[in-house]
C-alpha cells in the first residue's frame, strides 16, 4: 500500500492540497491583498505580539506557532534510521550532497544578483526601498546609522532597517538556495521511478545537515549581499524552526510507533496530520500578503521579476545534477531522484527563517513565497523529462 512520503520506501503521487498547492497560493494572494486592504490591522497586530529582548520584538509569537506547525509534520515524517543506510549507496549521496551545499547556494547568489540587482533592476526600482527589522543585538544602533547596505530608520516610533528592495529580494532567494530537500521531494522521485530508498536517506541527510551548514552559508552570503544577519539571530531562527521541529518530530515518531505501532503511525496519525502543513503555510501567506498587497498592486509583476531566476537557478541545478549522474555513470533509479532532490527547495524553512530575520512584511519574505509559487509546476515539469531520458542511463540489473 502506498504511504506518506519520507515515510517508507514507497510512495503515492501528489495528495489533493500539494497537487492544487500553486492554486492555493494564488488564492492566498488575493486573499492577503483584500484582508490588507479592508482590515490593514489585522496582520500588524497579529505580528505585534512578540517576545522581545531589551524592548525590541524578537519573536512574532503567532507566526512562531503557525511556523513550527508547517514545520513539524515535515519533521516528524522523517525516518533518521535511513540514514546508517548512506553508505551503501556513496555515489549518489556524496553527489546529492555535493550539488546541494557546494554547488546549489553560490550559483543561486549568483543568478539573483544578476537579475534582480541588474538585468530587472530598472523594472523593481533602482530607488525602491524595503522596511526590514532590526537585526537580534542592534537596536540600540542610532537612527540614521548605515548597516551593511541599509541604514537605520525610525517607522511609527520602531526602530527599522531601510533597504534597497532589491536586496530584500536577494536575501530570500539566498535563504531558498541553501535549503534543499522538502518533504515532497519524495513524491518526485517516485513519480520519476526513481530509487525511494535513496531519497529517503537523503531527506534524513540533509536535514541533519541544515542544522550544521545552514546557519554558515546563510551568514556568509547575506554578508556578502551587504545584508548581514547576527550569528545569534541565525542561530535562534535554526533553533526554533529547524531543531525544535526536527527533535520534536523525531521524539513524538518514536514515542507513536512504541505505543501505537509503525502501521497506525502511517494510516491514522499521519493522515491527520499531513494537512496540517499546508494549511499553516496557507495561513502564512494570507497574512504575508496582507503586508505586501499594496507593493504588488504597484508593481503587478513583482512576483514574475523574483520567479524568472528562481525558474533558472532550479532548472540550472537539476541539469547540473543529471549531467554528473551521468558521468558518473549512475543508473536511472539514482540518477533522477539525485537531480531532483538538488533542484528542490525546503521552501518552509526559508519562509520561516525570512520571516524570523527580516520580518513577514519583508521583500526576502515575498520572495520565499514565490518559491512556493513555481515548485509544484516546475517540479512537475523536471519529472517529465527525467522519464522521457531514462534511456540516457543504464537501467537497474534487480
Amino acid at each position: 500500500m502506498a504511504t506518506e512520503a519520507c515515510i517508507t520506501k514507497e510512495a503515492k503521487g501528489l495528495g489533493f492540497f500539494e497537487r492544487y498547492l500553486t492554486v492555493w497560493v494564488i488564492l492566498c494572494i488575493l486573499a492577503g491583498i483584500v484582508l490588507g486592504k479592508l482590515t490593514p490591522g489585522v496582520a500588524t497586530f497579529l505580528d505585534g505580539l512578540s517576545i522581545n529582548v531589551s524592548g525590541a520584538p524578537v519573536v512574532s509569537i503567532p507566526i512562531a506557532i503557525c511556523l513550527f506547525f508547517m514545520m513539524f509534520p515535515i519533521m516528524v515524517k522523517i525516518d533518521f534510521a535511513e540514514v546508517v543506510k548512506a553508505g551503501r549507496s556513496a555515489r549518489p549521496v556524496g553527489l546529492t550532497l555535493f550539488v546541494n551545499w557546494v554547488i546549489k547556494p553560490f550559483t543561486m547568489y549568483a543568478i539573483a544578483t544578476l537579475f534582480l540587482g541588474t538585468l530587472f533592476l530598472g523594472f523593481i526600482g533602482p530607488d525602491a526601498v524595503d522596511l526590514v527589522k532590526m537585526p537580534l543585538g542592534m537596536h540600540d544602533m542610532p537612527v540614521g546609522e548605515a548597516y551593511g547596505a541599509g541604514k537605520v530608520v525610525l517607522v511609527e516610533g520602531v526602530k527599522m532597517l531601510q533597504v534597497p528592495l532589491w536586496r530584500s529580494y536577494l536575501a530570500g532567494c539566498i535563504l531558498l538556495g541553501i535549503a534543499p530537500c522538502t518533504a515532497m521531494v519524495l513524491v518526485w522521485g517516485s513519480l520519476a521511478r526513481g530509487n525511494d530508498g535513496h531519497t529517503l536517506v537523503m531527506v534524513a541527510i540533509n536535514s541533519l545537515a541544515m542544522l550544521l551548514l545552514y546557519g554558515p552559508l546563510g551568514g556568509f552570503l547575506l554578508d556578502v549581499g551587504r545584508l548581514p544577519v547576527p550569528w545569534q539571530a541565525l542561530l535562534l531562527s535554526i533553533g526554533i524552526y529547524v531543531a525544535l521541529p526536527l527533535v520534536a518530530g523525531f521524539l513524538v515518531r518514536k514515542w507513536i510507533i512504541r505505543a501505537r505501532g509503525e502501521e497506525w503511525f502511517r494510516e491514522k496519525f499521519l493522515h491527520v496530520l499531513t494537512p496540517v502543513t499546508i494549511i499553516a503555510l496557507l495561513i502564512t501567506l494570507i497574512l504575508l500578503f496582507s503586508f505586501k498587497g499594496e507593493t504588488i498592486l504597484s508593481n503587478p509583476l513583482t512576483i514574475l521579476w523574483i520567479a524568472i531566476p528562481l525558474f533558472i537557478q532550479t532548472n540550472l541545478i537539476f541539469w547540473m545534477g543529471y549531467g554528473l549522474a551521468r558521468l558518473l555513470k549512475l543508473e536511472y533509479r539514482d540518477a533522477a531522484p539525485s537531480a531532483l532532490i538538488g533542484a528542490s527547495n525546503h521552501f518552509e524553512v526559508a519562509i520561516a527563517t525570512s520571516v524570523m530575520l527580516f520580518g513577514l512584511s519583508s521583500g526576502a519574505a515575498l520572495a520565499t513565497v514565490v518559491g512556493v509559487l513555481i515548485e509544484v509546476p516546475v517540479m512537475l515539469m523536471l519529472v517529465r523529462i527525467c522519464l522521457k531520458t531514462q534511456n540516457w542511463f543504464r537501467l537497474s540489473q534487480t
